[in-house]
């Protein structure tokens, strides 16, 4: 399976750049085609040529060295690769790219890549744990770019700390992990719904809520991996949409993401509500500021449209997919909400515990279906909550 794979390996300079030639030997036991970019630096650790003989293919390092094929080089293996890796990645390299500098054959290289970019960084714990590398770092992660951490431990300096190069075993398991995405979800479209809304009570103030739209990016993202075609409809947040979205949607109102989903509705076999949508909205909206008074201000509020019961009204054949996130009776609010809002399954989580809810890159969820099963998950990243109940959606599709 992974002979039509091809892995783009870039080598910055340090001392790490050894355990990349492991790294590049033990990806060709497996079939994967893996070509090497080094930077001017690495060379001056390991020869090129080293990783010539390993990968069986030539070794790309200079920008204005002449052709080995008649190819445009840093396009042609920006297309070629299925996963991109950066091992060991320097904090220079890693603040390039962050940055958006492209100024030598691996940069620019990345630069035009639509693949899965692995970064491994290696170097001195006081320049990984420095704030400016971990901003960094932190850019290219909101971007999906994906780390495989440092360990701690005895440095090449003589330093004890984080930063040192993660075994060749790890980076090796997340580049066959990045490989392997199961594209089980090709021909499947669906609208999936996330973050608060925002009801406007007049042009400064507003009412909302805590969600940050994390949960439902993180389905979106999952679920374009996996091949559906997706429409993103959006309350305000502040995460990158994920690429290759079939629709972006930005709303704010209640009443605005309600008529989104309505309009595309038709176009869709799955729909899933995990955004956070206000259930009152003030009665009347104020086109001037409010003024602060010495009075107390009283706020008539109107209740909005339940847009899940709605939908659960002329769904017909559609998936329906609800979200419960409650502070008391959990299991009892979600099963009510199955059968109240014709939700094929809801996805359930306690808000009081640690690690669970808005704001945290974590989730605790209970899936429970229509005949009251409930399937309970221990806390996990948020993407892996999403293959679950991705993985949920395609046993339905499959019935």
């Amino acid at each position: 399976m992974l002979k039509d794979k091809t892995v783009v390996i870039g080598v910055c300079g340090g001392i790490a750049v050894y355990k990349a030639c492991d790294l590049v030997s033990k990806l060709k036991k497996t079939g994967v085609n893996v070509h090497v970019i080094m930077t001017k630096s690495a060379t001056e650790f390991v020869a090129p040529l080293t990783f010539q003989t390993l990968s069986q293919n030539y070794v790309v390092e200079d920008m204005f060295e002449s052709p080995k094929t008649w190819d445009v080089e840093h396009i042609s293996l920006a297309k070629k690769a299925d996963v991109f890796v950066l091992a060991p990645a320097t904090a220079n390299v890693i603040g390039k790219v962050a940055n958006g500098i492209a100024d030598d054959m691996l940069t620019t290289t990345i630069m035009a890549t639509k693949a899965k970019v692995l970064i491994a960084p290696a170097m001195n714990t006081n320049m990984y744990e420095n704030p400016v590398v971990q901003r960094n770092i932190q850019t290219l992660k909101d971007l999906d770019y994906k780390f495989v951490e440092p360990e701690s431990g005895r440095l090449a300096c003589g330093d004890i700390g984080s930063g040192k190069l993660a075994s060749v075993d790890t980076i090796f398991n997340s580049i066959i992990e990045l490989l392997e995405i199961k594209k089980d979800l090709e021909g499947t479209s669906m609208i999936i719904t996330a973050g608060p809304t925002v009801e406007s009570i007049d042009p400064v103030r507003y009412i909302t809520n805590r969600s940050t739209g994390k949960m439902g990016y993180s389905i979106a993202k999952k679920a374009i991996e996996r091949g559906a075609d997706v429409t993103l409809v959006s309350g305000p947040t502040n995460i990158v949409p994920p690429q290759n979205l079939k629709k972006f949607i930005q709303i704010e109102s209640a009443e605005d993401m309600y008529n989104a989903v309505l309009e595309n509705m038709d176009e869709n076999q799955v729909i899933i509500k995990s955004a956070a949508v206000a259930d009152y909205r003030p009665k009347e909206y104020s086109d001037n500021k409010i003024k602060k008074s010495d009075d107390d201000l009283s706020i008539r509020l109107d209740r909005t449209k339940d847009i899940a019961l709605e939908l659960g009204k002329i769904k017909n054949n559609k998936i329906l997919v609800g979200f419960a996130a409650e502070t008391n009776d959990l299991l009892e609010n979600a099963k009510n909400k199955i059968q109240k809002k014709n939700l094929d399954f809801i996805v359930a989580n306690d808000l009081t515990q640690d690690g669970a809810g808005f704001g945290v890159d974590t989730n605790i969820v209970k899936i429970i279906d229509r005949e009251g099963v409930v399937q309970e998950h221990p806390k996990m990243k948020k993407e892996e909550v999403a293959d679950v109940i991705l993985d949920k959606i395609k046993t339905l599709l499959n019935k």
